[in-house]
């Protein structure tokens, strides 16, 4: 059984808050959603980064550095 949808979307003012890599973002209908991730060395690296040492890492130190909260 085959369905097809026709659809008139007009959109005024479209705020999104916050979208991650793995984040969907939909308008309208979808019959499948297909995820996709790719990982890529553009670096050109060789070997795996060295470990953090507990030196380098508290509890409130991000792995990643953060912009301070506006």
């Amino acid at each position: 059984m085959n369905f097809f949808v026709n659809q008139n979307i007009v959109i005024h003012q479209l705020r999104v808050d916050g979208i991650a890599n793995s984040s969907v973002l939909q308008i309208g209908s979808a019959g499948i959603i297909k995820p996709l991730s790719n990982l890529y060395n553009t670096g050109g690296y060789t070997e795996p980064a060295p470990e953090l040492s507990s030196a380098q890492v508290s509890e409130e130190t991000p792995y990643v550095p953060l912009a301070p909260p506006t």
